[in-house]
């Protein structure tokens, strides 16, 4: 976390927001509250039940009066445990109702984000914060907020008590609390530090373990697996280390507290005692009382430091969530156009764009694409080919300039109908671990089984689909590893075919597959760019010859523009490039 302890056991402004999400589910906390006040009455009973019987029906052998108090008892104690079973069930009930809207709230919020935010931001802390932070934050209504209630309320309950029924022995057993309240603050504030570095540390263990199995195959191919595992030890030893300290913190806390309520008991058994003896007030019966309620007193003040951590453990994983909830990396929503189908003119307009400020990526590039046209981009990894391809999506925002389709600035068209009607293929395609239809259509119900097998006929990869176990229903696995990156590639391209854009992008498509993929692919581009506007980013010559334009990129700028053979006829970039890697293709 970015913020450092502040040193307060209690952050209000987090507690009131965490807090705002219980407004949906006001009976369930007014139901959770009256069983807590209830439970508070209820055991109670218990003690001054005990102090009748010993008193009054002991010493008298009163076997009736015993019997009925003592099935009057096993009805408080049978009603004290219905009471618990609501009580706890409410209150983990509204826990989990409310993580659950904070899980929603949070995933719709980061799918808003621009791709700067993930550039920037690591996959697992992200993880962390949307499952395991969310999860303690309901630990903080079901094992923190309400159970803090609820030994609140049996302290104060049992107070009065012990007031009404013998004030000198109750300021006996009132001596102890200072000492113990003050311990448990001190507790409380250094345990919130000790638990802020466990959450840190475990979302640097979520990261650095994502990012290593999801690259295994890097670590492998250059021999690193030692180097990731020392790295990894050194990791695990902070998150150990982290641990251990509040281990420590707790390992102290508790035995002061028992000594303290034991030492309690002993003033309660002397003074009382002595009392007896000298034939003062109290009674056999109220001192077995007041020892079970000092215990009554004492043991929810020793787990109310435990449950005021657990407390304080959704709170710093409220304060965790908030920040991302906080974060304004959205593409600004300005757009009220919503686009139905593009007739694809294309245009940039002096557009300056940089990932890093300071650090330009595109220096002013105009040019212009017509609608059905199909133009190249070429140039070197870093010329800035593919970030045209971003800006035209709006996955970032421009410095300056303009980007505008069919005569409207991109920022005036509304943001899903803008990408709705662009189809892209990437150079490195992802699948989700689902079968090949559901990557196909992308959970898009208006797109068929039967539309998916007619698109993929008519782009020829049908009958490698149907090769496969359970052909379109089989399941590619995470990143869709039991596929081929020409495979993949194919099912890319059969996903943006079915979803019929008006804009077609390719960006480096064919650059990783086999020849036969490739011959696949440029079959499909040829009927899908036909009387279409599509942009190709591509190092294939087969591709770049075809199209009616080609736009030659370099360190951020646009050097040539031309056909093939106009860009041939001249002695320039786009020759010298032909000539290094082209000059062996055959047309």
């Amino acid at each position: 976390m970015s913020k450092k302890v502040t040193g307060k056991a209690f952050d209000a402004k987090i507690f009131k927001r965490l807090m705002g999400f219980a407004k949906n589910y006001r009976w369930q906390f007014f139901v959770g509250t009256l069983s807590a006040i209830l439970l508070s009455l209820v055991s109670v009973a218990k003690p001054i039940l005990l102090q009748e019987i010993v008193n009054n029906y002991f010493e008298n052998k009163d076997k009736d009066g015993l019997l009925y108090f003592s099935l009057l008892m096993c009805g408080f104690l049978l009603a004290e445990v219905f009471l618990q079973f609501i009580f706890i069930y409410k209150v983990n009930w509204l826990g989990q109702h409310i993580i659950k809207d904070i899980r929603v709230k949070l995933q719709k919020h980061m799918l808003q984000f621009k791709m700067a935010y993930f550039d920037q931001s690591s996959v697992g802390k992200l993880v962390t914060r949307l499952v395991s932070d969310t999860e303690t934050i309901a630990q903080f209504f079901g094992g923190g907020l309400f159970m803090i209630i609820s030994d609140f309320l049996k302290m104060f309950v049992v107070a009065l008590v012990m007031l009404w029924m013998n004030w000198k022995l109750a300021l006996i057993a009132f001596i102890i609390l200072p000492i113990l309240v003050y311990a448990t603050k001190v507790f409380q504030i250094a345990i919130k530090s000790a638990f802020q570095d466990v959450r840190s540390q475990v979302a640097n263990l979520n990261g650095f373990v994502q990012e290593r199995v999801t690259g295994m195959n890097i670590v492998q191919l250059f021999n690193r697996e030692k180097i990731e595992y020392e790295n990894f030890v050194k990791i695990n030893e902070k998150h150990k280390k982290a641990h251990v300290r509040t281990v420590w913190y707790y390992s102290i806390f508790f035995p002061i507290a028992e000594i303290l309520s034991s030492i309690a008991v002993g003033l309660l058994v002397w003074f009382g005692g002595l009392d007896v003896v000298n034939n003062g007030g109290t009674n056999a019966g109220e001192i077995i009382a007041f020892i079970m309620m000092s215990q009554m007193l004492f043991r929810p003040l020793r787990q109310i430091a435990d449950k005021f951590n657990t407390l304080q453990m959704g709170m710093v994983a409220g304060d965790r969530v908030f920040e991302i909830l906080d974060t304004e990396s959205q593409i600004a929503k300005t757009g009220n156009v919503e686009a139905t189908h593009f007739a694809g003119d294309i245009k940039f307009k002096k557009v300056h764009f940089s990932y890093i400020k300071g650090e330009e990526v595109l220096k002013g590039i105009s040019f212009n694409v017509k609608a059905g046209e199909t133009v190249a981009i070429v140039g070197a990894t870093g010329a800035g080919k593919s970030t045209i391809i971003n800006l035209v999506n709006r996955f970032y925002e421009i410095d300056s300039g303009e980007i505008c389709i069919d005569n409207h600035n991109i920022e005036q068209y509304t943001l899903p109908s803008l990408r709705k009607e662009i189809a892209v293929v990437l150079q490195d395609v992802f699948l989700f671990s689902d079968s090949i239809y559901n990557n196909i259509v992308l959970s898009n119900n208006e797109i068929t089984l039967e539309e998916v097998k007619k698109a993929a006929k008519e782009i020829g990869i049908h009958d490698f689909i149907m090769s496969l176990p359970n052909n379109y229903l089989y399941n590619v696995k995470e990143r869709g590893v039991m596929l081929s990156s020409g495979q993949r590639q194919l099912i890319a391209f059969l996903r943006a075919y079915v979803s019929k854009p008006s804009v077609l992008i390719l960006d480096e498509a064919t650059s990783s597959i086999d020849s036969y993929s490739e011959k696949l692919i440029q079959k499909a581009t040829d009927k899908i760019t036909k009387h279409q506007t599509s942009i190709i980013i591509a190092h294939r010559l087969t591709t770049v010859k075809k199209a009616d334009k080609i736009i030659v990129m370099d360190q951020g700028g646009i050097v040539e523009q031309g056909s093939h053979l106009e860009l041939l006829k001249k002695d320039g970039y786009y020759k010298n490039l032909y000539n290094m890697q082209f000059a062996n293709e055959i047309a």
